[in-house]
């Protein structure tokens, strides 16, 4: 059974009240479920790790070594701002995807830069919350090969 890490990063867990016009209003629970269900019915299984930390997130990509098959990855703000995190997906050589609920290149110009995305296979980005369970199966798909 292929098992994925999903990892979100600062602010995620106000999905649903922060700025709901950009993000929508599903909370972070309804995104947790969602994952969860999608998960069981393309039979994988699917551990959900959320900090504001970006410690945090690292030592879970470092954890995930030898224990996770590929990673989801929504590094949230640190997308932009963060060495840490791309060295060790780099590092632990597990496929990732990175997410975005929204399309960072059509929003403010800093947002343009992802120093995570060189460390990732792919990157779906504006899909909403669907984007993750696009990762999912894409990861699916790399796993199978």
């Amino acid at each position: 059974m292929i098992k994925l890490l999903i990892l979100n990063g600062p602010n995620m867990n106000l999905l649903g009240l922060r700025e709901p016009e950009l993000y929508g209003r599903e909370s972070y629970a309804d995104l947790c479920e969602k994952i969860r269900a999608h998960a069981a019915k393309r039979g994988m299984e699917a551990d959900l790790y959320q900090s504001n930390h970006e410690g945090d997130l690292v030592d879970q990509i470092q954890a995930a070594c030898g224990v996770y098959d590929g990673i989801v990855i929504n590094p949230a703000a640190y997308t932009h701002t963060s060495i840490a995190i791309p060295d060790a997906l780099m590092a632990v050589k597990i496929p990732a995807v990175e997410v975005h609920i929204t399309d960072p290149s059509k929003r403010e110009a800093f947002r343009g830069v992802s120093y995570v995305r060189s460390a990732c296979v792919a990157t779906i980005t504006g899909h909403g919350t669907d984007g993750y369970t696009e990762a999912m199966d894409l990861l699916q798909q790399i796993l199978k090969k």
